[in-house]
């Protein structure tokens, strides 16, 4: 009997540490500590949602509200921002689609907003892969103005779906008791 239960232990680690290995097909990992090797305070995220045959992924970090006075106060009316925090959020698109009726092709994008007491700017730049302050609006693919939105309360800022079809999706940019929402298609 101690044979037997030596190879089901066996069995068993070999099944742990296969389980462990990692999943080779996986997307590249966000990584989870700042280059100077400190914990993040906003933590790294990701949404993916398909529309029929397109996927639209969006990469970001997560800073909180923590009580503060969010648009107006840590993030200045009319100033440049990156929603998001250290690296610039990332939008990556398999085909091209519109958002809020405008054309944006099939690529990666970094995402930028302009807050307006009653009118926001979006800004979809070609430099992706960026810091969260580095922008040229010479690089910008797409610039939206959008209208916010009053939202129940949302502490860490949050890229999501409320809804999605195959042909069409509405994407919510959302912190604090702010929300942004953006119709998207398939053309």
């Amino acid at each position: 009997m101690p044979g037997l239960a030596r190879s089901l232990l066996g069995v068993v680690l070999l099944l742990i540490l296969g389980a462990c290995r990692p999943d080779e097909d996986r997307v590249e990992a966000i990584e989870v500590v700042t280059p100077s090797g400190a914990e993040r305070r906003s933590q790294p995220a990701r949404v993916v949602q398909r529309m029929g045959s397109t996927e639209i992924t969006i990469v970001y970090n997560r800073p909180v509200a923590r009580g503060r006075e969010l648009f107006g106060g840590i993030v200045p009316w009319d100033s440049l921002w990156n929603p998001g925090a250290d690296e610039a959020t990332r939008l990556e698109l398999s085909e091209d689609i519109t958002i809020a009726g405008q054309p944006l092709p099939a690529g990666r994008y970094s995402i930028w907003a302009i807050p307006g007491r009653d009118e926001w700017t979006l800004a979809f730049n070609r430099a992706w892969d960026v810091e969260h302050l580095t922008y040229r609006e010479a690089n910008d693919a797409l610039r939206l103005r959008v209208r916010p939105h009053p939202a129940s309360h949302m502490e860490s800022l949050a890229f999501y779906f409320p809804y999605a079809e195959a042909d069409s999706a509405m994407l919510a940019l959302h912190w604090g008791e702010t929300m942004l929402p953006l119709p998207v298609r398939r053309p």
